[in-house]
C-alpha cells in the first residue's frame, strides 16, 4: 500500500512511542500527524515548541523521545528562530527530534539558508529524505542517533514533494537503545584507585540518568561509603537526604571537592563552566572517569583512570568489583556519616533564617523554604530558570527521586523553567510540578501562556518578583554590576499575575510572607482541576546562594 512521505513519517513516530509532537506553525508533517492519529501541542512560538520536546526527552531521561516539528522552507523564519533551542539541546547533550520542511527539490538555488549546514554544528546528525522511500531508512537512523550513545538533538529534513512509498515495500521496525559495556581491566584498576584513596568523593553527573542507572549508583555509593556530590543537571539522581548526599553546590560541596584526593567522575563530562564546579588542584587528585563518551577522556584535566560505557552497566560491574576486592558487604563509615551531617547542618544554618524569613518585601528564600512544606518530595517536580531563581533553588531545594528536579548544564535560557514543568507534567500526570522564575524569565514564556490554559496543563508558576533584571542591581555582585539595567519595571507597573488571569489561569499576588503557603495550596487546588495557576511574590533583592568551586 502506498503512503506519502509525511504519513510514513507519522506512523513511524507512532511505531517509536511518540505520545504527541509540539510545534510551530506550521508544517506540512502535522496535517499527517492529524490523519494518523497522532497529537499535536501548538505552542506560541518556535524556540518554545522546541523546548516543550527538549524537556520531555530530558525528564523522561531519554526512555521517551521529545519530537517538534517547524516551520521552514524558502521563506525559513521558523528554524532560523529555532536556532537558539536546538543549540541549547545540543550544549545540554538531549536527544530531541525536530522536523522541518526544508527547501523542495531544486529551489535551493533560491535561497542564501543552507539548513543542513547551518544546524550541523548543533546537531548530533541532520537527515534530509531526498526520496519518499527513503522514510523509513532515514527514521531509523534518526532514532539510532536518539537512543544510543551521547545523547544530542537530531534534525530531520522532510521536503514537501516526495510523493509516496510502498509501505509494505520498505517496512520499518522501532529501533531499540544499544549500551556497551566496559573493559573489565579498567574497572579492576578504577576500584583499586578507589580503595586506595585516603578521601574519595564521588561525583555524579547526567549519564547517570540517561543509563537508567539511578538504582546501581544508590547501591554503589552505599557499597563504597564516599560521600556523593551531583552535578546541577544531575540533581536528585542521587537523593539528596541520603546520608552520603553532598548536594550540588555551596560550602559543603566545596569542602569535598578541596579534600578529596580521588575523584570517581560517573556520567560526567567534567566540564568547568558557569554551571559547574572546577576541580581544585586537580593535578593533585586521582582523577578517575567513566563516562559513554571517550571524548571526554583528557579533554578538561589529566584521566588517570578512565571507564568507557553506559552508566547502568559500569556502575554493575564497579559494584561486583567492589565486592570482590572488599570482600563483600557494607561497612558503614559512622565518622564519615556524621561529618557530612554534621556540614550540613552548618551550610543550612545560613540559609535556614532567610527560608523562615518574615521581613517585607517577602525573601525569596522564604519562598523556597515553604515550597518544600507543602510539596510531597516523592510526588512533584520543580525546575527554575536560568538566573538567580536557578541559584537560590539549585542551592536550598532537597530533590529525593530521579527527576524530582530539572538542572542545567552549560546553557540556560530564560523561559525554559515553564517548557520544562509541561514536560513533567505531560510526563509524569500524578506528580505536582512547579516552575519558578524571576521577571526576566516570564517575559519570555508568557506569549505561551495560552496554550498552557488551552490544554489544561496543571502546573504552578512561582514569580519572584524583585523588580529587577540582569542580577540584583548596583553593588550586589561588586563596583559596576549593570548598575543601569537592573531596574526596569515593579509590580505596580506590571502585575504579570493579572495577564496570566487573562489568558485563563488561576492567578494571585503575595506580599505577606504569611501568605506564601495558603497561596501555594490554592494553585495546587487549581492544577488538580486541570487549570494552570500563576502566583506572583513580592520579593526583596537577596543574592545569597552558594557558588561555584574554581570559577
Amino acid at each position: 500500500m502506498k503512503i506519502k512521505a509525511a504519513n510514513g513519517v507519522a506512523r513511524i513516530l507512532k511505531a517509536e512511542g511518540i505520545p504527541w509532537v509540539s510545534c510551530y506553525p506550521t508544517n506540512h508533517v502535522n496535517n499527517a500527524l492529524g490523519e494518523e492519529g497522532v497529537r499535536i501541542l501548538m505552542m506560541g512560538e518556535e524556540r518554545f515548541a522546541v523546548a516543550v520536546a527538549d524537556g520531555f526527552s530530558r525528564v523522561t531521561c531519554g526512555r521517551q523521545i521529545g519530537v517538534c516539528t517547524v516551520m521552514s522552507n524558502l521563506n525559513a523564519a521558523g528554524i532560523q528562530m529555532a536556532f537558539g533551542a536546538i543549540a541549547q539541546a545540543w550544549e545540554d547533550s538531549s536527544p530531541v527530534l525536530v522536523i522541518t520542511e526544508g527547501v523542495g527539490q531544486g529551489a535551493s538555488q533560491h535561497t542564501h539558508f543552507d539548513i543542513a549546514q547551518a544546524f550541523r554544528p548543533v546537531t548530533k546528525w541532520v537527515g534530509k529524505i531526498d526520496r519518499a522511500e527513503l522514510v523509513p531508512d532515514t527514521m531509523r537512523r534518526a532514532f539510532t542517533h536518539l537512543r544510543s550513545g551521547r545523547p544530542g538533538p537530531v534534525l530531520l529534513i522532510v521536503p514537501r514533494d516526495l510523493g509516496e512509498y510502498d509501505e509494505s515495500a520498505h517496512p520499518y521496525a522501532a529501533v531499540k537503545r544499544w549500551r556497551s559495556g566496559p573493559d573489565p581491566d579498567d574497572v579492576t584498576a578504577a576500584i583499586k584507585a578507589l580503595r586506595a584513596a585516603k578521601a574519595p568523593l564521588l561525583y555524579v553527573g547526567e549519564g547517570a540518568y540517561y543509563a537508567h542507572a539511578t538504582a546501581e549508583l544508590l547501591q554503589f555509593a552505599e557499597a563504597a561509603q564516599v560521600p556523593v556530590l551531583t552535578t546541577l543537571k544531575a540533581k536528585g539522581a542521587f537523593p539528596e537526604n541520603h546520608p552520603l548526599a553532598v548536594g550540588v553546590r555551596g560550602s559543603l560541596a566545596e569542602h569535598y571537592l578541596r579534600k578529596c584526593d580521588l575523584l570517581f567522575a560517573i556520567g560526567s563530562s567534567l566540564f568547568p563552566n558557569r554551571f559547574s564546579h572546577a576541580v581544585p588542584d586537580a593535578a593533585k587528585k586521582t582523577i578517575v572517569q567513566c563516562t559513554v563518551d571517550l571524548l571526554d577522556i583528557n579533554r578538561s584535566y589529566e584521566t588517570t583512570h578512565a571507564v568507557i560505557g553506559d552508566a547502568k552497566l559500569t556502575l554493575q560491574a564497579l559494584r561486583d568489583e567492589l565486592s570482590k576486592q572488599s570482600g563483600g558487604g557494607i561497612r558503614k563509615n559512622s565518622e564519615l556519616v556524621d561529618e557530612i551531617r554534621a556540614g550540613k547542618q552548618v551550610f543550612l544554618a545560613k540559609f535556614r533564617p532567610m527560608m523562615e524569613s518574615n521581613e517585607t518585601p517577602i525573601n525569596p528564600y522564604r519562598v523556597i523554604g515553604d515550597l518544600m512544606k507543602v510539596l510531597d518530595p516523592k510526588a512533584s517536580f520543580v525546575t527554575a530558570d536560568s538566573g538567580n531563581t536557578r541559584d537560590q533553588t539549585s542551592t536550598v531545594y532537597e530533590a529525593h527521586i530521579p527527576r524530582g528536579h530539572l538542572g542545567w548544564g552549560n546553557v540556560s535560557t530564560l523561559g525554559f523553567s515553564l517548557a520544562g514543568a509541561i514536560a513533567a507534567k505531560l510526563a509524569y500526570p500524578d506528580r505536582q510540578c512547579v516552575n519558578i522564575t524571576g521577571d526576566a524569565g516570564v517575559c519570555y514564556m508568557m506569549g505561551n501562556f495560552e496554550a498552557v490554559a488551552r490544554y489544561g496543563i496543571g502546573i504552578t508558576t512561582l514569580h519572584i518578583n524583585n523588580g529587577g533584571y540582569s542580577g540584583y542591581g548596583p553593588g550586589a555582585w561588586g563596583p559596576g554590576h549593570d548598575p543601569y539595567t537592573w531596574k526596569v519595571s515593579d509590580h505596580s507597573a506590571a502585575c504579570m499575575s493579572a495577564m496570566a488571569r487573562a489568558v485563563g489561569w488561576h492567578g494571585e499576588d503575595v506580599s505577606e510572607p504569611s501568605q506564601v503557603i495558603s497561596a501555594l495550596k490554592r494553585a495546587f487546588d487549581a492544577n488538580a482541576q486541570g487549570r494552570p495557576a500563576f502566583v506572583e511574590f513580592i520579593c526583596s533583592h537577596n543574592p545569597v546562594h552558594g557558588g561555584w568551586v574554581g570559577r
